[in-house]
């Protein structure tokens, strides 16, 4: 119980992860803000095109990425914590079951994907549909590399030669960065009216 509480202590003020990781998180955070200003601004612009635009894409689709992103990152959180507790296999497993649901998520982007295009709706259609498929296009770039990111996590759990709190801290990190642009994403292309 006293080392518990010791690791408690500790891990308060402790800012999760390596400082590389932070300082990418950052900056990406700051280039999706660029594109979610120039989004706003060119929404202003032709709001009626955007509506019309926003119409046609898949609600259930986008609302079942978000839940599934969501449970994936709670998986994360949950992971992550008992790997701090030195319950690894715990901590593999609900890694595991965040990689898995995390892997519906490009599955999911491809059926709303392809009827759009085979529609004829592409990046070129209008400004709206630029928007939505580069944003969420590098959204999907770094789910794609989070899954990568959280199998190696797995596989740092599992070796007790390679076991590192700290890189499976900096896989957290990494997600829940995925996770927050997803929200910005669901909200501005999906929700805001």
């Amino acid at each position: 119980m006293t080392d518990l509480l010791q690791r408690e202590a500790k891990t308060r003020g402790h800012i999760p992860g390596e400082s590389s990781m932070w300082f990418f998180v950052i900056g990406d955070l700051i280039i999706f803000a660029g594109y979610f200003l120039a989004y706003m601004y060119y929404r202003g612009q032709d709001p009626e095109l955007f509506l019309e635009s926003q119409a046609r894409l898949n609600l259930d689709i986008g609302a079942a990425n978000t839940v599934v992103l969501l449970t994936s990152s709670l998986f994360v959180a949950l992971g992550t914590s008992a790997a701090r507790s030195e319950k690894t296999a715990d901590g593999v497993r609900l890694i595991g079951f965040a990689l898995t649901l995390g892997a519906a998520f490009p599955v999911l982007k491809l059926f709303e994907y392809v009827p759009e295009v085979l529609a004829g709706v592409t990046p070129g259609t209008n400004v709206f549909f630029m928007f939505y498929y580069v944003m969420t296009g590098l959204h999907l770039c770094h789910v794609m590399l989070g899954l990568v990111i959280l199998s190696f996590v797995i596989r740092n759990l599992r070796d007790p030669a390679r076991k590192n709190i700290s890189f499976v801290e900096t896989g957290a990190t990494y997600w829940h960065m995925v996770d927050v642009l997803w929200l910005v994403l669901f909200a501005l292309l999906y929700g805001m009216r």
